[in-house]
């Protein structure tokens, strides 16, 4: 904890921070700012840059700046470079964490494949109206998927149809096998 903060005016992320360095759980902190240069920042865009540019600077961490440049239609140079004025304009810096989404694509595809092979991932064909219908909340369990239980080589075959632009935009997801009851 910082000499000057006393501990009723530090908020539950500092809290929480405060004690996984104390006890040795974590010996540092790593955040990011992950905006899509879709466009210009706003005030909740600048809440976060602090939070997380800030939290890093407080407990000697460090904050990544990741664009997450996955919408190509929608992104311009234009807005990569506002937002990062913005960030230096609230006097926080990056260093050398710069990073673009973009540039792990073949990595994200590879790991997609993975989970899939491992039984850890499916393609399921919900839309999104049913998707909300099959999600839990805080006192009922999600409903699994139809898709949720179809083999692995079926998933892969469906998966490479996905990337290679074969289905419909929006009738595929790559979905995690996660617990529904949780």
């Amino acid at each position: 904890m910082s000499e000057t903060t006393p501990e009723a005016s530090r908020h539950f992320i500092q809290q929480i921070i405060d004690g996984d360095i104390a006890t040795g759980k974590h010996a540092s902190i790593t955040t990011r700012f992950p905006p899509e240069p879709n466009g210009y920042l706003h005030i909740g865009h600048a809440k976060s840059i602090c939070l997380n540019f800030g939290l890093a600077l407080e407990f000697n961490g460090r904050c990544h700046l990741r664009m997450d440049d996955t919408n190509p239609t929608k992104e311009e140079v234009e807005y990569v470079d506002s937002i990062q004025e913005d960030v230096k304009w609230l006097g926080f810096d990056w260093g050398t964490h710069y990073y673009q989404a973009s540039d792990y694509f073949a990595r994200m595809h590879a790991d997609a494949i993975r989970l899939i092979e491992m039984g850890k991932a499916y393609v399921c064909h919900l839309t999104l109206e049913q998707m909300r219908e099959y999600r839990g909340d805080l006192v009922n369990p999600g409903k699994p998927s139809p898709s949720r239980d179809r083999g692995v080589e079926e998933n892969l075959k469906l998966f490479a149809q996905m990337t290679k632009g074969e289905l419909d935009e929006g009738s595929a997801v790559l979905r995690a096998k996660i617990d529904m009851a949780s």
